[in-house]
């Protein structure tokens, strides 16, 4: 077992075990759903990370995040499917609207890509208020639970309405999609398919001139993209249980896109730590009132022009540090 893989499975023991005994130690467990909510807004940055690595600027990762809770919400409330079945359907919606979508624009300079992603999370909240299934201004409410899960007799997942504390269930799947993901994302890095990609964001022409089909990647990256943010999206319309057309906005597109590059744009794990940044700092400075938008606008600027790879460079940029004594 490698050294990467001891650190990333201390740190889902710390996460599934640690966090929830000090969570019950102390009486707050108000953080099950702060953390959960970092979890799930890590792995939809996951996303915007994956576009970012094939050298595109995606601002419209809230729209599939909004795409992907109003098909969960629909299937389970309208049809009765079960919601673990909707998650990849959510997911798998979102993935092929996205290859519609992307398919005429990224064969294109990244420019345009940037400028229809800019406005297609204002086009999916627009359509939710529009479209009779989306119940409107309204929303969706009251959606159930997610039920249970048995094979042969055995209980894989139990009905989450039976629970005492379904909160601490959420968590537990949450934590254990984001390990799932970020896994994947650092095997399809290290991949064939990743050194690829990563060929498109150094020089796409000199990538086409050796074979690479440019526009094939460019799509399955987004495609990818588009997938977890509509399963985070469906997971965040379970927890609360309701899902409106205002769930996810620009301003949400435009703070994922910034979890990656507080993370930094070079490190699969970055949105993790870009997402518990924004959202812990976010809060910590509402003491400051009137002023908390200018003090973190302003640090987040100044992260930026001082770190342009992100505050996980600085673990990196120290070791390199060491090596040269």
């Amino acid at each position: 077992m490698t050294k990467k893989a001891t650190l990333a499975g201390a740190f889902l023991l710390v996460l599934l075990i640690v966090v929830p005994l000090a969570i019950g130690a102390s009486g707050r467990e108000d953080l099950y759903y702060t953390l959960t909510s970092v979890a799930l807004l890590s792995i939809i940055s996951a996303g915007v990370w994956i576009t970012f690595y094939i050298g595109r600027i995606n601002i419209g990762q809230g729209a599939y995040a909004l795409m992907g809770g109003y098909v969960s919400a629909v299937l389970v409330t309208a049809y009765g499917v079960s919601f673990w079945l909707t998650l990849p359907l959510a997911g798998l919606f979102c993935a092929v609207a996205s290859i519609l979508i992307g398919l005429p624009i990224l064969r294109l300079r990244g420019v345009y890509f940037a400028m229809v992603t800019l406005v297609l999370t204002e086009v999916v909240r627009l359509l939710a208020l529009a479209l009779p299934i989306t119940n409107g201004a309204k929303g969706i409410v009251s959606i159930p639970q997610p039920g249970g899960i048995s094979l042969f007799g055995i209980t894989l997942l139990p009905d989450f309405a039976t629970l005492t504390n379904p909160r601490l269930a959420f968590y537990i799947v949450s934590v254990l999609l984001m390990a799932l993901c970020f896994a994947g994302l650092y095997r399809l890095k290290n991949s064939r398919i990743g050194q690829l990609c990563q060929s498109l964001q150094q020089n796409e022409e000199l990538a086409s001139s050796i074979g690479v089909n440019i526009t094939y990647l460019r799509v399955l990256a987004y495609a990818i993209s588009s997938f977890l943010g509509g399963v985070g999206g469906a997971m965040f319309a379970a927890i609360s249980q309701s899902i409106y057309p205002s769930s996810f906005t620009v301003a949400d597109s435009v703070n994922f896109m910034l979890n990656c590059f507080l993370g930094g744009l070079s490190y699969v794990f970055g949105p993790i730590l870009g997402t518990f940044v924004l959202y812990f700092g976010w809060d910590v400075l509402f003491q400051t009132g009137e002023f908390q938008l200018l003090i973190f606008s302003s640090i987040l600027i100044a992260l930026m022009l001082l770190l342009p790879n992100g505050l996980l460079s600085l673990r990196f940029s120290s070791k390199a540090k060491g090596a040269g004594r």
